[in-house]
């Protein structure tokens, strides 16, 4: 990648007036050592500096960039500033159906339009449309995230020709090193440039119906101690604890504008919540004189030129400093509002998250007025990298001096959620690389499948998932490495020895079984004997001890003294072979040996003094009682053993030696060269299953991959894994499902439709299916309704199809809401348009930009006759109006 004939580098200082920070100088010479760079640092922070260098760089070089952002509202205020700082003629902008000066030195557009342009080339090689671009700049690159839309980053890393330097720059993700990594080894030498020092600092803070408080300690490491909620006393015993209110809107505002807080973006996670905030505070008058009389021209130019852009309830309130921006309210009516707002000329706008993730819109404070949301999934508490993106939103660099994070009490979140938020570090990365049809017939017009394979296993989605299986993959190693030892040992081992050794010890088992069964009921029956056979001992007679007042570790062989007079059940007093005294009772005597022949004990003998006669007492025995002790012969089981028991323990000992005589014993110990070979199975078969997982989550990409040709094979989309007229129909198309909306298409059933009917059909195909409470009081034209009826047996199949396979990409056929699409193409009014549905007008927009979009492709589309091109050209003029155009000035 190092480019020496493009030196001398640009000094920094000569085209930026400031002191740059270390991070951003750190970036600047890994650009200028040819290498691609992951700039990760707080939003706000100055990443886009690095971007900016790398087209200062270009340009004296006569070279090119490509910035790419994940939004068109972003492009186009990149359009704006670029134009601003490079020169008018210098920048241009593509954005699917938007094309401005595309052979400009700096050419801002979408990362989907950027993937869209290497599809068309090998991979490795740099096609037309990149000739002499120098760098491609990924401005939020952590969208990586993004469910929808992530393998799109993916990909154009993947595809981009090494020659070119990336300049990856996201917000802080946790796993910023492991990004880096991955685009050392599919695309080329790249550097981690990590900064989490933020040039304005945050103070975070927590609001209730108490007051404002500080929310963490004083050195921002843990939630302040005031907050901490105290248990309750035991004696407390109230059963329900009464849910905190969270504080009024008035009086957060109140408080903000009194401490100069504002502005201030406040985050509401609902579109009906903030209309509603607009409404509660509208009548507050936020700005001052002089700032009055500057908004008031900017809104009036605004409502002249487009009269019907007004959002109702939301116009006077925008006069004194309040606004709301979400996704139902019109793009014109935002774009106003984020102008103002960078003016500094609004005081607090109401937004959903999306604008956290958006345009650069920063402000002094943020307050987030819940820390949980609810989701497909149902509620949960917001995650960090979701809350710092918010946070992020405050404190403008050359403005404010620290920034500041409002949390509020709501009935089901405080201070202790809002301390472990702020304290949390930010989430990692995570890989949403999904192959499309797109992906693979475009793949497949230009490389072979295993070259396609080669591109699928280079996916972030693979990195990690070869990471998350490194200790699968140290467990296959250490199993082999363990097998290979079992086999050298049991090398020499037949399968015909180990086969009589097992039964051998099969055998052995049963009997020992067998032989302590034998020993149990001749120990019951020998219980009984002994108490009979005990009560008639006398003096002299030899008994083997051991019990709980016998204390010793193995049965001892003693002769009975004598016994307690006085008692139904006496104690006994024997004197062990080890010659000491004990004092036992009859339940201690295991065995008595009424074969052998008493011990003369002397009449005259009595225990010592200093032996209590209790159970369990034991003393030291005399020279005299030693020469006693010592004709006390050794013990042994044969004494008293039962026939039965005797003859099993011989068969037992009999199979012991013929299992010391294998061929077996002669290789070392017997027992252990059989568990090695009953190991080496075990480990074959662990393997085996390791290794199955392995495959199965090492290879998923590829198998989706390999499904999704399969379907397209049915379809007759590919042939022999080269694209058909209709696969090449459907790489051309960008869209959810470019299968289902190549089939349509070439099916021939929308060719005869007036363009304001083609658009609605297509409208159809792109619509997502209506929520209930969704409606239009316009009802669908008959032409309309009957051609998209005479798909649904296309799409009945394509459904059918993917559910054998487990695809879940959508295949939409929406009648519900796509009526708006025809009375728009026939040249109804906004006003009226919106007073037909209950859609907000911001999903009007978007069903139409969306009906647009697919509508742009059409005419590109190779395969189709000239007239549908024409139809999708004259279809598109008809609905390209403000405020669904987007107007780049």
């Amino acid at each position: 990648m190092n480019n020496p004939a493009l030196t001398p580098d640009v000094d920094p200082s000569s085209v930026f007036s400031f002191e740059l920070d270390q991070f951003q100088h750190d970036a600047i010479n890994s650009l200028n050592a040819g290498r691609s760079v992951v700039v990760c640092a707080p939003t706000g922070s100055g990443k886009t500096l690095i971007g900016e260098y790398a087209i200062y760089r270009a340009m004296a070089r006569g070279k090119r960039v490509f910035y790419t952002t994940p939004l068109k509202a972003l492009s186009n205020q990149k359009l704006r500033d670029f134009r601003s700082e490079f020169g008018f003629d210098s920048v241009g902008l593509l954005t699917g159906d938007v094309s401005i000066n595309r052979d400009a030195p700096i050419l801002v557009m979408t990362t989907e339009i950027f993937r869209n342009m290497l599809y068309g080339t090998p991979i490795g090689q740099v096609g037309t449309s990149l000739i002499d671009v120098e760098a491609v700049v990924l401005d939020e690159c952590h969208y990586m995230n993004d469910r929808q839309r992530g393998t799109v980053w993916e990909e154009s890393i993947i595809y981009c020709p090494e020659s070119i330097q990336l300049v990856a720059l996201s917000a802080t993700v946790d796993n910023s090193d492991q990004l880096t990594d991955w685009l050392n080894q599919v695309h080329g030498p790249t550097d981690l440039i990590y900064s989490d020092f933020r040039p304005v600092p945050l103070d975070y803070h927590f609001a209730s119906s108490k007051g404002f408080f500080p929310l963490l300690n004083q050195d921002k490491s843990e939630l302040n101690h005031r907050l901490i909620k105290r248990k309750r006393k035991r004696g407390d015993r109230s059963k329900q604890i009464a849910r905190q209110e969270s504080p009024g809107l008035s009086e957060v505002l109140e408080h903000l504008r009194s401490r100069d807080m504002l502005p201030a973006i406040y985050f509401i996670f609902s579109r009906r919540g903030c209309d509603r905030a607009v409404a509660e505070v509208g009548d507050l008058w936020l700005v001052d004189g002089d700032e009055a009389q500057r908004l008031r021209p900017q809104i009036d130019d605004f409502l002249t030129r487009n009269p019907d852009a007004g959002r109702a309830g939301h116009v006077g309130p925008l006069y004194r400093g309040v606004a709301a921006h979400h996704a139902g309210i019109l793009p014109a009516w935002k774009g106003l509002v984020e102008e103002l707002f960078q003016q500094g000329l609004i005081k607090v706008v109401f937004a959903t998250e999306t604008l956290a993730a958006g345009i650069n819109m920063p402000a002094r404070t943020t307050v987030i007025s819940t820390l949980s949301k609810r989701t497909d999934s149902g509620h949960r508490l917001l995650n960090a990298s979701e809350f710092l993106q918010m946070s992020g939103r405050a404190g403008r660099r050359g403005m404010d001096e620290v920034g500041h994070v409002v949390t509020l009490q709501t009935p089901f979140e405080g201070a202790k959620e809002g301390g472990y938020l702020a304290t949390s570090n930010p989430d990692p990365l995570v890989s949403q690389f999904s192959p499309s049809y797109g992906m693979v017939l475009n793949l497949l017009q230009t490389h072979t499948l295993e070259e396609a394979k080669e591109l699928i296993e280079r996916s972030f989605g693979q990195y990690l998932a070869n990471l998350h299986l490194q200790p699968q993959y140290k467990q296959i190693s250490e199993i082999k490495q363990q097998l290979a030892d079992v086999h050298s040992k049991i090398a020499n081992v037949s399968d015909e020895d180990v086969a009589q050794y097992d039964k051998l010890r099969q055998r052995l088992k049963v009997e020992r079984k067998l032989l302590t069964t034998l020993q149990e009921q001749a120990a019951e029956t020998r219980k009984e004997e002994l108490t009979m056979m005990l009560s008639f001992a006398v003096s002299g007679t030899l008994l083997s001890l051991k019990g709980d007042n016998a204390e010793i570790s193995a049965p001892v062989t003693s002769v009975l003294i004598g016994k307690t007079p006085g008692s139904d059940t006496p104690l006994l007093v024997c004197l062990g072979q080890n010659n000491r005294w004990y004092v036992t009772s009859v339940d201690d005597v295991i065995d008595l040996y009424a074969q052998l022949p008493r011990i003369d004990v002397p009449p005259d003998l009595l225990p010592p003094t200093e032996l209590s006669l209790k159970p369990g007492a034991s003393y030291d025995g005399d020279e005299i009682t030693e020469a006693i002790a010592a004709q006390i012969p050794e013990s042994t089981d044969d004494f008293s053993m039962a026939p039965e028991v005797l003859d099993q323990l011989r068969l037992v000992s009999s199979l012991h030696e013929q299992m010391e005589s294998s061929p077996l014993h002669g290789l070392g110990n017997a027992a252990s060269i059989y568990k090695r070979q009953a190991r080496a199975a075990e480990l074959e078969a662990e393997m085996e299953e390791l290794r199955s997982q392995v495959e199965l989550q090492s290879q998923r990409h590829w198998d989706e991959f390999v499904t999704l040709i399969e379907i397209l094979q049915y379809f007759e989309a590919l042939d022999n894994l080269v694209p058909t007229e209709l696969g090449q129909m459907a790489a051309a198309i960008r869209g959810e499902n470019e299968l289902w909306l190549g089939l349509v298409l070439d099916s021939g059933n929308l060719d005869q439709l007036a363009p304001h009917h083609f658009a609605t059909a297509i409208a159809g195909l792109v619509t997502e299916t209506s929520r209930p409470d969704s409606r239009v009081f316009f009802e669908l034209s008959t032409e309309v309704a009957d051609a998209l009826a005479s798909l649904r047996s296309i799409r009945r199949k394509v459904f059918q199809l993917q559910r054998r396979y487990g695809v879940a990409l959508p295949v939409w056929l929406e009648f519900e809401l796509i009526a708006l699409v025809e009375k728009w193409a026939l040249g109804m009014d906004w006003v009226e348009l919106c007073e037909n549905t209950t859609l907000d007008e911001g999903d009007v927009v978007r069903i139409l930009r969306r009906t647009l979009d697919l509508l742009s492709q059409i005419p590109h589309v190779p395969h189709l006759p000239q007239e549908i091109k024409r139809n999708a050209q004259r279809a598109t003029q008809l609905i390209d109006r403000f405020p669904v155009n987007e107007v780049v000035e």
